[in-house]
């Protein structure tokens, strides 16, 4: 399949000795960064380039990038999901990403299963989770996140069917949301998945809905960025949010609606908090494997480089 060569124009590799990594997102192109790190001893390019919601564009780059770098994040959707054990494929991102034959493509499943759960195990002392009413807007997709935040005894709303179906049914337990995913994943996966998750111009807005009222009832809302924002009301004040990719508009944009503190799973890398799938990327690229790694390879480089949430008090 021949590549418009013009869609590389302007894009540099990384420098010799480097390891390269780009996240292809289906997210607005205003979130784009290209950051210099060195961990354990290796420089990185980390990169991210937003197609804001074009998926022509998306698959093009991914088979124009294809063995020039190390390994791919993808951005803006989610390849698979993984629920209680079991992995749900999204149809449609899996031809997205074809082109991809001789560079791996990591999509942050596989770190948001041990990274997030790690995560609310070490902020249990700051926070002392039975204490605390969560919001998770979106949970089938951080289902390591989720059983965390039970087992810590925190009391917890699931959002899926209130955000993702517009239905005001909120879930209170691990085991409705475990049945509430073998029901619909097997459906969803085989639908486009801008139908519940925002991409492009949509991360840029928000809408308030029958959900609105369950942020005023939590003291913490968790989950994706953009699906937290999406769905807020004007007024936060004296929430915490717990997320992972932030840039300085949504650090803003916290501010600005009074959230009181932002907690971001990922550390801040150069100027922002990537997502993680560039993370899963960058350890992947890291190892020097061609492949997802296992969940105690992936918890061994988070101890190796030291990743910790991280607390900001806004």
């Amino acid at each position: 399949m021949p590549f418009m060569s013009d869609i590389l124009s302007g894009w540099i590799p990384a420098p010799a000795g480097y390891k390269h990594v780009v996240s292809v997102s289906l997210g607005s192109s205003k979130r784009n960064a290209r950051e210099e790190v060195h961990l354990l001893g290796q420089p990185f390019i980390l990169e991210r380039i937003g197609t804001d919601a074009d998926a022509k564009k998306a698959a093009e780059l991914f088979g124009a990038l294809d063995g020039k770098i190390d390994a791919f994040g993808l951005g803006g959707a989610d390849l698979y999901v993984i629920a209680d054990g079991k992995r749900y494929l999204f149809n449609n991102v899996k031809k997205l990403i074809a082109n991809a034959r001789k560079t791996p493509v990591l999509d942050g499943s596989g770190l948001k299963n041990t990274l997030e759960r790690d995560a609310i195990a070490q902020l249990d002392p700051l926070l002392n989770w039975r204490t605390q009413k969560v919001l998770m807007v979106s949970a089938v997709d951080r289902f390591g996140m989720a059983e965390a935040l039970a087992q810590h005894g925190a009391d917890i709303v699931f959002g899926d069917v209130v955000f993702g179906l517009g239905i005001d049914r909120p879930l209170r337990s691990l085991g409705t949301l475990r049945n509430v995913a073998k029901l619909v994943l097997p459906v969803i996966t085989k639908l486009p998945q801008d139908w519940f998750y925002p991409t492009g111009a949509k991360q840029e807005s928000s809408v308030e809905g029958k959900g609105t009222k369950y942020y005023a009832w939590a003291d913490v809302i968790a989950g994706d960025t953009h699906y937290a924002k999406r769905y807020a009301p004007k007024h936060l004040e004296g929430k915490t949010i717990l997320t992972q990719t932030i840039t300085e508009a949504d650090r803003d944009w916290m501010k600005e609606r009074g959230v009181a503190r932002l907690i971001t799973t990922t550390p801040r890398m150069g100027s922002r908090n990537f997502a993680t799938n560039v993370l899963e990327a960058f350890f992947v690229a890291l190892s020097g494997k061609k492949e997802a790694l296992s969940e105690d390879e992936y918890l061994k480089y988070i101890r190796e480089v030291g990743f910790k949430p991280e607390v900001n008090e806004l």
